[in-house]
């Protein structure tokens, strides 16, 4: 294995970075000969719904932080609330297209994306079925081919989704915060499905914090790289895509430079399946993190 290697992951929430940050995050990609994985909102962009969160502790100070207005548009922030949400895969499967053709990694983030955050843990299995069944459904639409793998909106995984990627027979998920590839237990049940969790923080749990100052976030990251192991990157493409891409593409620039050898998840899956015998058994639970609001799906304890 090569001294530093980083995989990204793509996470594409809304209409607007399907159509504006996708396509230039697949340009600088190529450009620096860059393959990455990402992961699509499929069906409709109700982003205006998320403004129930404002009564999570933490969602406010966030906003603030990150300049949520001008990263997603007045208009995303009212999609679902003021008129109907856009379609993403109906209007963008070309655009999808493209970027799995390009050589990236492609997969499921979610059908609707408000829905899986900010509901899922309050649905029953039958419920969750149907969601991740629209997702699949839509995904074979588009490309064609089944999904092999997802990566959960707002990184929120539980036994009853676990239970349905394993139904769906899933190569791998990346819907975990966490340190190393592992099989997901919850309350002693073990699932099949691949975990390969984010081991970095997002760019958004960073900005505008004073002991985080932007102009040395680059060398920040380039310290968390653990050599000799595979670091996941979790982007979003209506940042790094769009409100920081000049920083995304410098930071991008300097990793190129260093000799960082870039993975998807793809290839990160398939090293690790080689030999699944030895891939341990972690607990999945809920849990906060520095700079998010409301709890995540986290890598726990290892289970004998």
């Amino acid at each position: 294995m090569p001294d530093l290697v980083l995989a990204l992951k793509v996470d594409v929430d809304t209409e607007r970075g399907t159509r504006l940050g996708v396509p230039a995050l697949a340009r600088v990609f190529g450009e620096l000969g860059i393959r990455a994985s990402f992961f699509f909102s499929l069906g409709p962009d109700n982003t205006g719904r998320a403004l129930r969160r404002v009564f999570r502790p933490g969602f406010l100070k966030k906003v603030r932080r990150t300049s949520v207005v001008s990263t997603y548009g007045v208009r995303t922030l009212l999609n679902g609330v003021l008129w109907p949400g856009p379609h993403i895969g109906a209007r963008h499967a070309g655009l999808m297209r493209a970027v799995r053709d390009a050589g990236h990694d492609v997969g499921i983030h979610c059908y609707d994306h408000i829905r899986w955050q900010d509901g899922l843990h309050h649905m029953r299995i039958g419920e969750v079925r149907r969601e991740f069944g629209r997702a699949r459904a839509e995904f074979e639409r588009v490309f064609g081919v089944p999904a092999a793998s997802a990566a959960a909106a707002g990184w929120q995984a539980d036994a009853q989704s676990l239970t349905v990627y394993d139904e769906a027979g899933l190569t791998y998920a990346s819907d975990a915060r966490g340190v190393c590839p592992f099989f997901p237990v919850v309350r002693k049940e073990r699932f099949q499905t691949l975990q390969i969790p984010s081991t970095l923080p997002t760019l958004d749990e960073l900005l505008g914090r004073p002991d985080y100052p932007e102009e040395s976030l680059a060398t920040h990251y380039f310290s968390l790289l653990r050599r000799n192991e595979v670091n996941v990157m979790t982007l979003h493409a209506e940042i790094e895509g769009m409100a920081k891409y000049a920083w995304f593409r410098e930071f991008l620039t300097r990793a190129v430079s260093m000799r960082v050898q870039f993975i998807t998840l793809a290839d990160v899956a398939r090293a690790a399946l080689v030999a699944p015998a030895t891939i341990p058994a972690h607990e999945l639970i809920l849990a906060e993190i520095d700079g998010r609001s409301g709890t995540l799906a986290v890598q726990g304890n290892a289970v004998a």
